[in-house]
C-alpha cells in the first residue's frame, strides 16, 4: 500500500451508506483517502467510489457486525497490520432500533453499538491516530440526548423501559457524548483532539431497513429533514471547521453546546474503559 505524504487519510465506520456514505464520497472528491468499517458493501453502481476501490483510495474492512467484539476484533487488526497512519478517526456507525436488543456481551444494543463499540475503535487505533498529523476524532452524537429524562448506567446497558428514538437510543448518545467530554483532557496529553457532532436531522430512510422512528416522525422526515450530505457537512465541519483545536466538546449548529448529566461523564468513561480492557482485550 503506497500513502502520499500530501494525502490525509480518514478512518469512517459506517462508511457504506446514509451520511457516512456522503462523508466517504465528500472526503474522496477533496483528495483524501478513506479507510471504511463496513457490515455491507458499497453501491456497486456507484462508478466513483468503485474506481477508488480499485485504486485503493478507498479501503474496506468489513465485520459481521461492529458490536460483535470477536468479528470487530479481526477487523480492526487488519486495519493495525495494514494502514499506516490515521489523521481523522469518525466513529460514525449507528442506528436506531425497533425494540429492545441487547448484544452478545448482555447490555443493550444502541449502548453496545453507539457507546462502548466508538471506545474500543478509539483505543485499538490510537497508535494510528498519533502518527498523523491532524490526530483528530469525531464521535457522531445526536440532538436526541437532550430528551434524556432519566441517566444511570444501569439504565444504559439493561433500560427499565423502552422508546424509539427516545429511549435508549438517546442516552446512548448522551453517553457517548459524556465520555468524549471526559476523556479530552487525557488524550490532549497525546496531542490528539476530540468532539462530538450533532449531524442534525437527516433523512437516512432506507427501503428494507427496519426503523427505530416513531411513526410519526417518519413522513415528517421524508418531508422535512435534509439529505444525508447534509449530516456529512456537519461531520466534516466538526472536524476541520472553527472547533479544530478545541477538545471534549459537543458541538451543534456549529456551535459548542453544553451537556446534560455532566457529573456522570467520568462514571461513564470509567465503564466503557472497563469494558474494553475486561472483556475486549480478553479475546484471543
Amino acid at each position: 500500500m503506497n500513502i502520499k505524504r500530501n494525502e490525509q487519510v480518514a478512518m469512517i465506520t459506517g462508511a457504506n451508506a446514509g451520511i457516512g456514505l456522503e462523508l466517504t464520497r465528500k472526503l474522496l472528491a477533496e483528495d483524501w483517502q478513506v479507510v471504511a468499517l463496513n457490515r455491507s458493501d458499497f453501491p456497486a453502481e456507484d462508478v466513483g467510489l468503485q474506481q477508488a476501490i480499485q485504486k485503493g483510495r478507498l479501503r474496506i474492512y468489513k465485520t459481521a457486525d461492529l458490536a460483535d467484539y470477536a468479528s470487530l476484533k479481526r477487523s480492526l487488526e487488519a486495519i493495525k497490520r495494514t494502514e499506516q497512519r490515521i489523521d481523522i478517526l469518525f466513529n460514525n456507525a449507528g442506528g436506531s432500533f425497533p425494540a429492545l436488543r441487547y448484544s452478545g456481551q448482555g447490555r443493550e444494543q444502541h449502548y453496545e453499538l453507539m457507546t462502548v463499540v466508538p471506545y474500543i475503535i478509539l483505543m485499538e487505533v490510537k497508535e494510528l491516530i498519533k502518527q498523523s498529523a491532524l490526530k483528530t476524532v469525531i464521535n457522531t452524537s445526536s440532538s436526541a440526548l437532550k430528551f434524556t429524562k432519566e441517566f444511570s448506567i444501569e439504565i444504559l446497558e439493561r433500560p427499565k423501559t423502552f422508546r424509539k428514538l427516545l429511549g435508549p437510543y438517546a442516552t446512548s448518545k448522551l453517553a457517548l457524548s459524556l465520555w468524549t467530554q471526559a476523556i479530552g483532557p487525557q488524550l490532549a496529553k497525546e496531542d490528539i483532539k476530540i468532539r462530538s457532532v450533532d449531524p442534525g436531522g437527516n433523512n437516512t430512510l432506507r427501503k428494507g431497513k427496519e426503523s427505530g422512528l416513531p411513526l410519526l416522525v417518519k413522513p415528517l422526515m421524508k418531508l422535512f429533514f435534509s439529505p444525508p450530505t447534509s449530516g456529512a457537512d456537519k461531520l466534516y465541519e466538526g472536524a476541520l471547521g472553527k472547533h479544530s483545536n478545541e477538545t471534549g466538546v459537543f458541538v451543534q449548529k456549529g456551535k459548542v453546546v453544553a451537556l446534560k448529566y455532566i457529573s456522570q461523564a467520568r462514571d461513564v468513561l470509567e465503564r466503557v474503559q472497563a469494558i474494553y480492557e475486561d472483556e475486549f482485550l480478553a479475546i484471543e
